[in-house]
């Protein structure tokens, strides 16, 4: 599939550049306003398809005779917020004149995203290219070619082109998707623009091509949002705003692009919970996990319009604040938010820990929502060894880590403000949860920590690679890190690409499972960041280098989201997980993280290898 996108608007096509069935279509507002696109070239074969940019697509078609070409076309989509506009042209390379007939076959269904995964079923009345949705809101696709059609029968579209040797003809289309949810935004950075903001260069030409990959999908998933950007999350499902997903990449992305950072703060801010409402799991305080604009998120039918499942998206707020201060100096920003935070860090020893056991948890929710609400959000990701699924409100580990962090950052921003007293009970607090977690989470037998604790408080006791996040946090104690880290390094966990997101040796271990034995860039990118906080800089190194080759094997120089958690084989690419996002933010804004940590590293060492910087900026 190839996914085009610029700021609300994507689509999926075929590898033809049609949209044909299952998932392509062209999409706005988790609203498929196209799922029927598609051109007839009688007689012509597609020779080259080419996406010079993740907003464009180019091909080339040839209608041949033998080994020669008798009529090329050429054909442009470029997309545009809210629509796209195409161009073909038509040339008669022969030295006769040729009658060409072309048609296009265009409908929509209006389907909701969630229709659209499987996720759940409806019935619509579709006029044409028009529909009025179950809440009054009128959506429409409005097609305008130049010249019009020579016919038209229902949704196809023909013209009829007489061209003389050498003639070229020309065929223009735009498309606009009407939408009722049209806020005045502030423009997008062009391309240009927003690669200047990093002056990252690496001297092997095949990682500088991985970079400007990842950093060329980063402002293809920018969003205009009225608070300023804001990340996507990912092609074709998480086209919309995600709390830890946004949250992650804007850290990552740091220092280079703090409007982003702001973008995605003031808007999780606007947005934080105010009341307690179980549908949408929203309690005061809370950040929220994500926001869709579909019509059955609009009507009730899923409660995604505004919803809050996500138990680690509150402490990153606090954690990607502290961030922006750091690299910025940005005060005033720490003092506008102050309101926020605060509340964040309330919640987080309330509602968040409801035992008041000193541990953040989250209780799987009934109405339609996430049964588990950390990153690994798959209803089998919790596990006890033998394989039987954690019951009642889990403490996950990696969260616990968080949330010591935000403690550390919150002290950090009250004594900036002045406010001793402040700063010295969240750091007594950070203290005291460093220690309790040690003391209830270690595994000396596992030589790891527990994955998380169940409802019980028995410890899940897996060897799993969230840990990796605990010494990105800094929770871990000096002196287990270096058999921590011997732990999440070892065959059972490591393949070779990165880190498995659950051990070979588990019960519930599959290779190609979303969260338990596949592996994730952006989770080992995190323990990368990890392993530099704790100094192990050569073993750093090398897990950035296996990432920056898992993303050379693939034709498209991406980090995919996931692959399979297989062992990697010299000379064979990683097994591809199949219904992988391409592109995916956290994925492209790890690649940027990773050589900020290179610089860490490079500042006390020279690196060389793929991961060598060249002498181009801060």
């Amino acid at each position: 599939m190839l996914p085009l996108k610029e700021d609300d608007t994507y689509a999926v096509l075929s590898d033809q550049g049609m949209v044909e069935g299952e998932e392509s279509g062209f999409y706005r507002h988790d609203t498929r306003y196209l799922s029927r696109y598609c051109w007839r070239f009688p007689g012509f074969r597609l020779l080259l398809s080419h996406s010079p940019r993740p907003d464009r697509l180019v091909q080339h078609w040839g209608w041949m005779v033998g080994p020669d070409q008798r009529v090329g076309l050429r054909r442009e989509l470029q997309m545009i917020r809210g629509g796209f506009r195409e161009h073909l042209e038509l040339e008669n390379t022969s030295l006769e004149a040729q009658r060409l007939e072309i048609a296009l076959e265009a409908s929509a269904d209006f389907a909701d995203l969630f229709e659209v995964k499987g996720w759940h079923q409806a019935t619509r009345r579709v006029e044409g290219l028009t529909y009025t949705a179950e809440d009054g809101l009128r959506l429409a696709t409005h097609l305008n070619p130049t010249p019009p059609p020579t016919v038209q029968e229902g949704q196809r579209y023909g013209w009829c082109f007489d061209l003389a040797p050498k003639q070229r003809a020309r065929l223009s289309l735009e498309a606009r998707f009407e939408s009722p949810f049209e806020p005045h935004t502030p423009p997008l950075p062009s391309y240009e623009d927003w690669l200047s903001r990093f002056p990252l260069a690496l001297a092997s030409g095949r990682s500088q091509r991985v970079l400007q990959q990842a950093l060329t999908d980063l402002r293809a998933l920018l969003l205009s949002l009225p608070e300023g950007w804001f990340p996507a999350a990912g092609i074709p499902w998480y086209v919309c705003p995600f709390g830890r997903d946004a949250l992650l990449t804007a850290y990552m992305t740091q220092p280079w692009a703090p409007e982003l950072t702001q973008g995605v703060l003031r808007y999780l801010a606007k947005h934080q919970g105010k009341e307690v409402n179980p549908f949408l799991d929203e309690t005061p305080g809370k950040i929220l996990h994500e926001v869709r604009q579909g019509e059955l998120s609009r009507t009730g039918k899923v409660p995604f319009a505004r919803y809050y499942g996500t138990v680690d998206a509150t402490p990153l707020f606090v954690i990607l604040l502290h961030r922006y201060w750091q690299d910025t100096g940005d005060l005033a920003l720490v003092r506008q938010l102050q309101p926020h935070w605060e509340a964040a860090l309330a919640w987080m020893t309330t509602y968040a820990d409801p035992d008041q056991d000193g541990f953040l948890e989250y209780a799987p929710n009934p109405h339609k929502g996430h049964l588990v609400q950390s990153w690994k959000d798959s209803f089998d990701s919790q596990s006890h060894r033998d394989g039987s699924l954690a019951q009642g409100a889990i403490a996950v580990c990696e969260v616990q880590g968080y949330a010591y962090r935000a403690y550390r950052e919150a002290a950090a921003f009250y004594r900036a403000l002045g406010q001793t007293a402040q700063a010295e009970a969240w750091e007594a607090r950070a203290q005291g949860l460093q220690t309790l977690f040690h003391r209830h989470f270690w595994l000396p037998e596992q030589k790891t920590y527990a994955a998380g604790l169940d409802g019980a408080k028995q410890p899940l006791a897996i060897l799993t690679s969230n840990p990796g996040h605990l010494l990105w946090s800094g929770i871990v104690l000096a002196e287990v890190a270096p058999v921590l880290i011997e732990t999440l390094l070892s065959p059972s966990l490591y393949s070779g690409w990165g880190v498995r997101t659950l051990g070979q040796n588990e019960v519930r271990y599959n290779p190609l499972s979303y969260h338990n034995g596949s592996v994730w860039p952006h989770d080992t990118a995190l323990l990368v960041g990890g392993l530099v906080r704790y100094g192990f800089y050569l073993e750093a190194l090398r897990v950035a280098e296996d990432l920056f080759s898992l993303a050379m094997t693939q034709a498209d120089a991406r980090l995919p989201e996931l692959v399979g958690g297989y062992d990697r084989r010299e000379g064979e690419p990683p097994v591809p997980y199949p219904a992988a996002c391409r592109p995916q933010a956290w994925d492209a804004a790890a690649v940027v993280y990773l050589l900020r940590l290179v610089q860490e590293i490079d500042r006390g060492q020279p690196v060389k290898g793929l991961l060598e910087l060249q002498k181009v900026g801060a």
